[in-house]
C-alpha cells in the first residue's frame, strides 16, 4: 500500500496542488514574457525537488539529499499554506456567487484590468501571509523544546510509587532535516527532566539505517535510573523496522515488542507494556498484542502502557490499562490539518483525555514530519508524573 501511495497518489497529488498554484499565482495574475517562463520552471523544479531528495536519500546520495531538503521540505510547508490560504478565498468567492445568483442583481460589465488587479493583489497578500506563517512556523518548529508536566492520578498505583516519573519523547523523527545538534539538544532536555525512566514512543527515525544511523547517535546519552525503552512507531515501519531496531538498541534503547517489564521501588510495583505499533501487522514478525504483553501478569497491579498511535486506547480498555501513552499525531503540526489527523485518530489529538477507566495522555511530539513548519501545534517533551489514588490531573 505505501508503495503505490509513494508510486502514484502522493506525486499525482503533488502535481495537481502545484498546477492548483501555478493557475492561481502565474495564470490568473496574467504573468507574460520572462516572468512567467521563470515562475512556471521554478514552480516544477520546486515540485520536483521532493521526490528527487527522497530518491537521492535512498540511493546514498547523501550529499544531495541533505542540501535538497532545506529547499524540498520548506517548499512543500509553503505551497500548503498557500493552498490552504486560498482555497479559503476560493470558498468565499463561491458562497459570494451563490448569493449573488440567488438574489440576481443587475449584470456588471466584465472589466479584465479590475480582475487582473484584484489577482495580482490577492496573490501578493496571500504569499506574503504563507511566508510570514512558514517563518513563524519554522521558528517553533526548530526552536526550544516545551516541557509539558503531566500529573495522572492512578487508584492502583501504590503509595511506594506515588511521584514516580516517566520523561516521554515522542516523534523524533530523525531524518533529512533532523540531524545530530537537534537531537543531542532533545536528548539534554529530556536528561534534564532527571526522570525515573525514559520512554520513547515511537517514529524516532524517519529514513533508511546507512543515511540516518549517525544522525542518532546522541541518544546513547539518554540516563534514567530505570532504563530507556521504546516502541516503534509507524515510520519505524517505512524505515525497515527489523534493520533500526538492532540499531537503536546498540545506542541503549530497550524495545518493548508486545512485552511488559517490572518498575520496582520500596517492595511496590507497576507494569510498564508496550506494544507494536498499529500498522504492524503488515510486516511479518510484527504486530501489536496486548493480550499476549499482559499474560501472565498480576491484573490488580497499576499497569502503564505504551503505544505509538492513539486510537489504540481501544484495545487498552479492553484490557484494563490504567494510563496509555502515545504520539503519532504531532497534535496537527500545520493548521488545519488538526482535523484530519483528529478524524484519522478516531477523534484523539493531543492532550490528557478519559477513555473509560482508561488514561491517554497523546503527546504533539518533539519533531516534525516534512515541512519544519509548526502552526498552532508547538513541540513538547513531556514529564509524566504518577500519584497513587483518585485525585484529579494537572497539566503545566
Amino acid at each position: 500500500m505505501l508503495g503505490f501511495l509513494g508510486r502514484f497518489v502522493i506525486p499525482a497529488f503533488q502535481a495537481s496542488l502545484t498546477y492548483y498554484l501555478w493557475r492561481r499565482l502565474v495564470h490568473d495574475t496574467a504573468l507574460r514574457g520572462r516572468a512567467r517562463t521563470i515562475a512556471t520552471v521554478a514552480m516544477i523544479v520546486l515540485m520536483l525537488s521532493v521526490p528527487l531528495t527522497i530518491m537521492a536519500m535512498r540511493l546514498g546520495a547523501g550529499w544531495i539529499s541533505a542540501y535538497g531538503a532545506w529547499v524540498a521540505f520548506p517548499w512543500l510547508g509553503l505551497a500548503a499554506l498557500c493552498t490552504i490560504l486560498f482555497v479559503a478565498r476560493d470558498l468565499v468567492r463561491l458562497a459570494r456567487f451563490g448569493v449573488r445568483k440567488a438574489m440576481k442583481p443587475p449584470e456588471v460589465p466584465d472589466d479584465p484590468q479590475r480582475r487582473q488587479f484584484l489577482a495580482r493583489v490577492t496573490a501578493g497578500a496571500i504569499g506574503t501571509a504563507a511566508v510570514g506563517a512558514g517563518a513563524v512556523g519554522a521558528k517553533v518548529a526548530l526552536g526550544e523544546h516545551r516541557v509539558t508536566t503531566v500529573e495522572v492520578p492512578i487508584a492502583t498505583l501504590p503509595p511506594a510509587l506515588d511521584g514516580f516519573t516517566l520523561a516521554q519523547i515522542s516523534d523524533l523523527h530523525i531524518g533529512m532535516t533532523i540531524g545530530t545538534s537537534f537531537v543531542s539538544d532533545v536528548v539534554d532536555a529530556t536528561n534534564a527532566i532527571g526522570a525515573d525512566v525514559i520512554v520513547l514512543t515511537g517514529d524516532i527515525v524517519d529514513g533508511p539505517v546507512d543515511y540516518v544511523a549517525d544522525r542518532a547517535l546522541p541518544l546513547a546519552r539518554l540516563r534514567a535510573p530505570y532504563g530507556v525503552f521504546a516502541v516503534t512507531g509507524n515510520h519505524e515501519y517505512y524505515s525497515n523496522a527489523d534493520a533500526w531496531i538492532p540499531v537503536l538498541e546498540r545506542l541503549g534503547l530497550v524495545f518493548l515488542r508486545n512485552e511488559r517489564v517490572e518498575m520496582t521501588r520500596a517492595g511496590a510495583a507497576f507494569d510498564l507494556v508496550g506494544i507494536d505499533d498499529f500498522t504492524a501487522k503488515g510486516h511479518p514478525g510484527h504486530g501489536a498484542d496486548l493480550a499476549g504483553a499482559l499474560a501472565g501478569r498480576d491484573p490488580s497491579r497499576a499497569t502503564v502502557l505504551l503505544a505509538h498511535q492513539p486510537r489504540q486506547v481501544h484495545d487498552a480498555v479492553a484490557h484494563g490499562i490504567d494510563l496509555q501513552l502515545s504520539g503519532h499525531t504531532h497534535g496537527g503540526q500545520i493548521w488545519p490539518w488538526h482535523y484530519a489527523a483528529r478524524l484519522q485518530q478516531g477523534g484523539f489529538l493531543s492532550g490528557l483525555e478519559r477513555v473509560d477507566r482508561t488514561w491517554l495522555w497523546t503527546s504533539r511530539g518533539v519533531g516534525y514530519w516534512g515541512p519544519p513548519v509548526r502552526l498552532g501545534a508547538p513541540p513538547e517533551i513531556v514529564k509524566i508524573v504518577l500519584r497513587a489514588g483518585t485525585g484529579e490531573p494537572k497539566i503545566s
